[in-house]
């Protein structure tokens, strides 16, 4: 990999880090549509139960939804992640416990400054989406490197657009309290 490439690859982790970074912890401080209410982010709370969302879920569609985006929110985390350390001696490892270390570190963070409800599970599934992130790059090979790198930033590109869009997106008066 060329020096503009490995650059290209840390520039995207880092973009996508933190539109990750923005939808783990600061959705108290912006909106897009009404997919969430701000005032409802800044809270503290922490489950330590693994998969106690499976036995308490009132519904199949939560965990689902839960453990099902956590894994496809940090695919990318471990896609950009092999793609950097793939000179490595185990670049899958390598990228894993890069996912699962940033992952802690938003755990962590969630819990000590009230932004968020720490979930071992969420840290699990964080951790498993890195992993999987990891092999898909990892088979793939090189000759999607530039594709991966170009499909982050156009996910960072589409984040920011959301986000200046705001509360445009959506009815206020549709919305249904559950």
């Amino acid at each position: 990999m060329t020096v503009t490439s490995r650059r290209a690859a840390a520039g995207a982790l880092a973009a996508y880090s933190g539109v990750v970074i923005a939808l783990t912890m600061l959705k108290a401080f912006f909106r897009i549509g009404y997919l969430w209410d701000p005032a409802n982010q800044m809270r503290r709370g922490v489950s330590l139960v693994p998969f106690s969302d499976l036995v308490e879920a009132k519904s199949w569609f939560g965990p689902l939804f839960g453990y099902g985006g956590n894994i496809a929110f940090f695919v990318p985390v471990g896609v950009l992640a092999f793609i950097l350390f793939e000179r490595a001696r185990r670049p899958v490892l390598t990228a894993t416990l890069f996912g699962a270390g940033f992952s802690l570190l938003i755990e962590v963070s969630q819990y000590v400054f009230g932004l968020g409800y720490s979930d071992i599970d969420d840290f699990l599934m964080n951790t498993l989406g890195a992993f999987i992130g990891a092999k898909i790059a990892q088979w793939f090979g090189p000759r999607l490197h530039k594709v991966w790198i170009g499909l982050a930033y156009g996910v960072v590109f589409l984040f920011i657009s959301l986000v200046l869009a705001g509360e445009s997106f959506g009815d206020p008066e549709k919305i249904k309290q559950v």
